[in-house]
């Protein structure tokens, strides 16, 4: 998945996570793959294949019970206390629940304005350019500064999880991990977030792990893909190559549960905007 020129930033070597049980359940059994610095990399399954939880495991809710994880050529377990704390900084997940994900009782501004004044103060010396931060923050993902103003409940949930990424790039993050960003959204509003995402790849150079069941959406937005099932991972590589001539039973069954991936994303993405994706056709 990674040619020899390009710089690993992330690296998963036989990975294992097992939850307590009698016998244990290993939800993550053996996974190996890579991430590119810059590139946005797609894990894709069926429900209780294992996504979430390597996504838990590369922040460290979660502990593995064999195999490592490397950031920047340096085992995340094995890491000093201030490595670990620059870790946190780092690698940020975007949650799938956006509504539980924030705070209801504060407003969109003090919840940017915390995680700045908590992880990034030098960032923020004076109000003035706290304002500016966070009229910043809220540009990236496309929205408009007088969001900031209002409450969770008060805004879509489009535009929480548009919040959830502002939250994440506060930080200035190396690696961003989107568990299932858009599967609570309608597909016009998932249309919306997945450009907005592939702009902001683009204009920023940022990496991502982008975790889905959606093939289409895979195929869309991401430079590889890899397909797991049953805590193991199937099949790896380009996505347009992976979804068309499927290797890994799998990976097939995937395939033939949509009629027409093509079609599917072609369908849900169309439009005038919609170019890079357009592209991966």
């Amino acid at each position: 998945m990674v040619s020899a020129m390009q710089d690993v930033l992330l690296r998963v070597e036989n990975l294992c996570v097992e939850y307590p049980g009698r016998p244990p359940k290993k939800a993550v059994d053996d996974a190996s793959f890579t991430v590119a610095r810059g590139a946005c990399v797609g894990i894709v399954g069926g429900s209780g294949c294992g996504k979430t939880t390597i996504a838990r495991t590369i922040i460290g809710l979660e502990r593995p019970s064999a195999g490592r994880i490397v950031f920047e050529g340096e085992p995340i377990a094995s890491a000093s206390r201030s490595a670990d704390l620059r870790r946190r900084r780092d690698i940020q997940l975007v949650f799938q629940d956006s509504l539980g994900a924030l705070n209801p009782r504060m407003r969109i501004g003090a919840t940017l304005a915390e995680v700045l004044r908590h992880h990034r103060r030098d960032d923020v010396p004076t109000a003035a350019a706290l304002d500016a931060r966070l009229r910043e923050l809220v540009g990236q993902v496309e929205l408009a500064p007088d969001v900031l103003a209002k409450y969770p409940h008060e805004i879509s949930g489009g535009q929480r999880q548009r919040i959830g990424v502002a939250r994440a790039l506060a930080v200035r993050p190396k690696l961003l991990i989107a568990d299932e960003p858009v599967s609570a959204l309608d597909v016009a509003v998932q249309a919306q977030m997945l450009k907005m995402l592939r702009r902001l790849l683009d204009a920023t150079g940022l990496t991502m792990l982008f975790i889905a069941h959606d093939l289409a959406v895979v195929r869309c937005l991401c430079d590889a893909a890899v397909v797991m099932h049953a805590g193991r991972v199937v099949e790896q590589g380009d996505p347009r190559e992976v979804f068309s001539r499927p290797r890994s039973e799998a990976a097939r069954a995937l395939v033939q549960a949509v009629p027409d991936v093509v079609r599917a994303m072609a369908e849900r993405f169309a439009g005038p905007q919609a170019a890079r994706l357009d592209a991966r056709v």
